[in-house]
């Protein structure tokens, strides 16, 4: 009697470790689609899971959780919808979506899923980090201390940027966007450079990594593709893809320059999933999500802790003409540490690189660069709005030479302050080279000041 029960609790021992190595994968069904937005019931997962959508045919068919209402979970695609039917097989997963980080990333172009696109063969990564960041308590940052060269005269002497300062880059469509972000991708003093291609043209993207990187700044650059072809999931992750790998090269210690272009196409992205799954839009046609997902994503940039590497950001803005203040270029202004403004006037003049130095402004340089340079730099600002404001009467011929001793000096000084803010694409001028040569033209102009008096 005793053998036997022992047989049949040894037996039931055995069964019980079959049973527990089982799992078990729980479906649910595919009960509606409306848009891009697609309805399961009978599965449970938590925001950002990943599930595949099985149809009948076999077809297969990642999709994301973005939201759920009773017991109906909101999935979005990650690629293409074409042959789902209905009452498909959902299966859930329990995991979140991670990107994935490594050393091995430098030169290689992946698309917003981690995937590589430039045909070199799988990337070998050293490990996962999650798509939505670490926090980093404000007041554990390293404060902005320290200048950041980034190649382009008209910025490093007039708008100083500061290691782990966020920038803003407002531009429309056509005036240079594209080539200057290219000149600080090649010209940085950064140890790594990320640049985020999110939502923009295919075309544009194969443009910008052959002709304005270059094989010698893609050497030392991650490039993540999200085109506007891709599904706005897709956009997002490859925003937050980008800004991931950003933190990974901060936590060696290394200084980063991630730019990305644009900040515009991820919040519309963003608008239209929150507009898919039944957000109301409040906001000239953006829901809440989207000024909720803004400062997540552009707050991860900047310095690390004390004795930590930093990731200097540039976001991309698109403001076509003089609004600058739509919902999202509010939004980014009232968020970043400063902004460089591109004008279209400037761009079909030919002056490039067509930043309008008046409108833009950089928050931190005043505690990164000598009192010195300061003075230069709004003597600089000064005479160039001078003449702006009387530059109908001067093209006209109704200002008399000798009214305005300003406006005399601002007349004789303009050429000189748009020929320095002027530079060739294939020019580097570092940050040394930019100070010493605004120094020389107020000297200079100082000068002639002094002999006209004198005379």
């Amino acid at each position: 009697m005793l053998s036997t029960q022992k047989n049949w609790g040894l037996r039931l021992a055995g069964k019980t470790q079959q049973l527990e190595s089982l799992q078990f994968e729980v479906e649910g069904t595919l009960r509606r689609m409306v848009g891009l937005t697609l309805e399961a019931e009978g599965c449970f997962a938590p925001i950002g899971a990943r599930c595949t959508v099985i149809s009948p045919n076999s077809t297969e068919i990642e999709a994301e959780v973005v939201g759920f209402a009773g017991e109906k979970l909101y999935l979005m695609p990650t690629g293409d919808i074409h042959g789902l039917m209905p009452n498909a097989r959902v299966i859930a997963s329990s995991s979140v979506c991670e990107a994935k980080v490594g050393p091995k990333l430098l030169g290689r172009i992946i698309d917003g899923g981690g995937n590589p696109l430039d045909g070199k063969g799988p990337i070998e990564y050293e490990t996962t980090a999650p798509l939505t960041g670490r926090v980093i308590n404000p007041l554990h940052r390293k404060p902005i201390s320290e200048t950041l060269d980034v190649g382009v005269r008209a910025i490093n002497a007039i708008l100083t940027v500061g290691r782990g300062q966020r920038m803003g880059l407002f531009a429309g469509s056509g005036v240079g966007k594209s080539v200057l972000l290219g000149m600080m991708t090649r010209y940085t003093e950064a140890d790594v450079v990320v640049v985020g291609l999110i939502g923009e043209r295919g075309r544009e993207v194969k443009e910008f990594i052959e002709n304005i990187l270059g094989p010698e700044g893609q050497a030392r650059a991650v490039v993540v593709a999200a085109p506007a072809d891709a599904a706005p999931l897709m956009r997002l992750h490859g925003a937050m893809q980008a800004t991931s790998i950003a933190e990974y090269f901060r936590d060696q210690g290394k200084n980063v320059l991630l730019l990305m272009d644009s900040l515009t196409r991820f919040a519309q992205a963003q608008r239209e999933i929150g507009l898919a799954i039944g957000e109301p839009p409040t906001t000239k046609g953006y829901p809440p999500s989207v000024f909720a997902k803004l400062p997540t994503l552009v707050e991860r940039a900047g310095n690390g802790v004390e004795g930590g590497g930093s990731i200097t950001a540039f976001y991309t803005v698109l403001s076509e003409g003089d609004d600058h203040n739509d919902p999202i270029s509010d939004a980014s202004r009232a968020i970043l540490d400063g902004h460089i403004v591109l004008t279209r006037a400037l761009a079909d003049a030919g002056h490039y690189p067509a930043i309008d130095i008046e409108q833009s402004v950089s928050r931190v340089m005043t505690s990164i660069v000598e009192p010195d340079l300061i003075k230069r730099v709004q003597r600089f600002k000064s005479m160039s709005a001078i003449y702006r404001q009387n530059q109908d009467l001067i093209g006209v011929g109704a200002y008399q030479p000798g009214a305005d001793p300003n406006v005399d000096e601002a007349i004789q000084m303009y050429p000189r302050l748009m020929e320095f803010l002027r530079q060739n694409i294939f020019e580097s001028v570092n940050i040394e080279q930019s100070q010493q040569q605004l120094k020389q033209l107020i000297q200079y102009q100082e000068m002639v000041n002094g002999s006209q008096e004198n005379v």
